[in-house]
């Protein structure tokens, strides 16, 4: 019985970048040599057919198949630069990688966005004779992942960033948390509500947005409940789109009252209409302040002519651009997304409205007081909010 051989094992991708390695006509005879060698011995080869089928003695063969044991498919191709220590890539030469890692592949003529590894390797595997560094015209996938993360480059990943370009961000940045400040004062140690003096204007404020695009969604079957053989419930993948509603909902800072509006719509008519049910839900003669975004249906010109219509009643703080996470409301509506929104499935638009409204009133029966967490102290309390008020000044 003959002695068993010893084989190699090789992923997928190693054994189809050796027979790279073997087609190429741009590399040293050595490293093909070395590359039909790996894949022999893979294959169960004893070590004499192969110094054979290579032209190479015995001792040869061992060694490469020796280097590959202790170091991988780059250090049984490729020679040291000295004794002893193993292959090296130069500075430049990773210079060059993280480079092309840096540059879009659209850049070199490709369709996608960002690069996969094995389309970068494959990348540099042709360019890089002509690039002058041919020695990385072999190098393998592994090894290019090896250096961009040294680097921590990661060449498929894109990080989203939020540009700041309102010139006035500071300013009204500075209004907004003025106007949270001057709330903290109406309120006692306990967080309850302190009653303005007789000589005091009274004034109601609110954070204000809209919600537009909510999807009524209707399934296609019944959903199963959870069973004894079932921990969850579970439902039909498919669905049917039923339409939209928009959501338009204001949170009172003094009493914590959830006050929405749903709409088919998301226009100025239905920003009036809000408007219109905070004129009629709080006393006559007192103000009504609202900490908004710069939505164009904010100032429009029929939003002006309404406002005409009921002067001094309205005071307005508008955030910066892309400074949404100044207004508290924000954080109610993504409550309001993970305790009702998320998975609803409805049978008409009719219901989706309803729930909403449902969901408002279950709020509403222990009502929360929201408070502004920022380090306050640090603006100077006596100045005064600037707030928009008749004529409106449309902000950028």
């Amino acid at each position: 019985m003959g002695r068993k051989v010893e084989k190699i094992t090789l992923t997928s991708e190693e054994r189809e970048y050796l027979e790279l390695q073997t087609r190429a006509r741009t590399i040293q005879a050595q490293t093909v040599c070395r590359a039909r060698i790996l894949l022999l011995r893979s294959e169960g080869t004893a070590i004499n057919e192969i110094a054979d089928k290579v032209g190479l003695n015995r001792c040869s063969v061992i060694l490469c198949l020796k280097k590959f044991k202790e170091g991988g498919i780059e250090n049984a191709l490729f020679d040291a630069p000295g004794r002893g220590r193993n292959a090296e890539i130069t500075d430049d030469e990773k210079a060059w990688i993280i480079n092309i890692a840096c540059q879009k592949p659209t850049d070199f003529g490709y369709a996608a966005e960002t690069w996969t590894y094995a389309k970068l390797t494959s990348h540099i595997n042709k360019t890089a004779e002509s690039a002058g560094y041919t020695r990385l015209s072999t190098i393998h996938k592994s090894t290019v992942h090896t250096i961009l993360d040294a680097a921590e480059i990661k060449p498929f990943r894109i990080k989203y960033y939020c540009e700041k370009r309102d010139p006035d961000f500071d300013e009204k940045m500075h209004n907004v948390l003025l106007a949270y400040k001057q709330l903290s004062f109406q309120l006692d140690e306990g967080g309850n509500l302190l009653l303005p003096e007789e000589s005091e204007e009274t004034v109601h404020v609110l954070s204000y947005d809209e919600k537009p695009g909510i999807q009524a969604i209707a399934t296609t079957s019944e959903d199963l409940l959870p069973d004894e053989k079932h921990g969850c419930r579970s439902r039909d993948y498919e669905y049917k789109r039923l339409g939209t509603l928009s959501l338009l909902a204001g949170i009172d800072f003094q009493t914590g009252e959830a006050i929405p509006l749903v709409s088919a719509t998301h226009n100025s008519k239905d920003y009036i209409e809000f408007l219109k049910l905070l004129d009629d839900k709080y006393p006559k003669g007192d103000k009504i302040r609202l900490v908004l975004d710069n939505l164009k249906v904010h100032t429009s010109e029929e939003t002006r002519k309404y406002l005409a219509t009921v002067p001094s009643r309205f005071e307005f703080v508008f955030t910066p651009k892309h400074g949404s996470w100044l207004n508290m409301v924000e954080g109610f509506f993504s409550k309001m997304t993970k305790q009702m929104l998320r998975g609803i499935r409805v049978k008409s638009k009719e219901e989706l409205k309803e729930r909403i409204y449902l969901y408002f009133d279950e709020i509403n029966q222990e009502p929360v007081v929201y408070h502004w967490k920022y380090n306050l102290d640090d603006i100077d309390v006596s100045e005064e909010v600037i707030v928009d008020t008749l004529p409106l000044k449309k902000s950028s």
